[in-house]
């Protein structure tokens, strides 16, 4: 099944990392708060994310070639990939600036109105993020749920952010702002690897989470029970597309007609277990010795 064009939320979250860059700059240049620059420095990694974002999501919908006969999906990888290390930098960006003013402090001016403003960017990433989050999930969108994490990342680092600088407010220590920022810089890498390392098991073929191997499997089952045997079970992800492929060892004496059928409708329940997986079987006859020689390829 051909999914829908995801461009519209690429956009969606371009206009809300300049709605949050105007937002949170603003409130840096109005109480010169380190916190709340780091804070605007990572959504101006947002906005550099989404435009990478746009342009993968744009090659990912893209059907089948004859150079791609998989199709485009796996550019997702791609996008999520830029992103982390992007947020890499931004974090190096941070740690120095907040280092730097942990040696030279500077008073923070008009905290009230700074955090109001502040807070708007926060709200306005929160709900993007869900948005995001909710279409990620429904369209199985690498690039959108990593769009929406990063998103919430800000989200979390802003609340971090406003606790700092109110922090500074009642207390009067300068330094407690640079500690939040070089904590916010911590946290952001954090999120960095788990996206990095996603964006690496998908583009090196890694294969279905446990909870589709457990459908499949729970799937077969009733195939097996009838005689049915399987080996050679290969899975992957590549996407928003997975693919499963396994070879199917029926009784030397069934006929290829009635095989066949079976073959199809073992396919028909594996796309119901994983939906809209792309499934290859190979038959095989059950008492020929020869079938035996693919076992020790059986992957899941």
């Amino acid at each position: 099944m051909q999914r829908p064009s995801l461009t519209r939320f690429a956009w969606l979250s371009i206009a809300a990392a300049i709605i949050t860059i105007g937002l949170k700059g603003g409130a840096y240049l109005l109480t010169g708060s380190v916190g709340l620059l780091s804070d605007a420095i990572e959504s101006t990694i947002n906005l550099a994310a989404a435009i990478v974002a746009l342009g993968m999501l744009t090659i990912a919908a893209r059907p089948p070639d004859e150079s791609h006969m998989y199709g485009h999906g796996k550019a997702e990888y791609f996008s999520s990939t830029v992103e982390g290390v992007l947020i890499v930098v931004a974090a190096g960006g941070i740690i120095y600036t907040a280092i730097e003013r942990l040696f030279n402090p500077q008073p923070l001016e008009q905290l009230g109105i700074g955090l109001v403003v502040s807070l708007a960017a926060t709200l306005v990433n929160f709900t993007v993020a869900r948005i995001l989050l909710t279409a990620g999930n429904k369209y199985r969108s690498i690039t959108l749920e990593a769009d929406s994490h990063h998103l919430m990342t800000d989200v979390w680092t802003s609340v971090a952010v406003l606790g700092g600088v109110a922090a500074v407010a009642l207390t009067g220590w300068l330094w407690l702002d640079s500690l939040v920022a070089i904590a916010v810089a911590i946290n952001i890498l954090w999120t960095a690897y788990h996206l990095i390392r996603r964006s690496v098991e998908g583009l090196m073929d890694a294969a279905l989470p446990d909870e589709d191997l457990k459908a499949i499997d729970a799937a077969l089952e009733i195939y097996r029970a009838r005689g049915i045997q399987f080996h050679a079970l290969l899975t992957r992800q590549g996407a928003s597309r997975r693919f499963i492929s396994t070879h199917v060892l029926v009784p030397g004496a069934m006929t290829v007609h009635d095989a066949h059928h079976i073959a199809e409708d073992i396919e028909a329940d594996l796309r119901k277990a994983v939906l809209d997986a792309v499934v290859i079987t190979h038959l095989e006859p059950v008492d020929d010795e020869n079938s035996l020689h693919d076992i020790p390829i059986d992957r899941k």
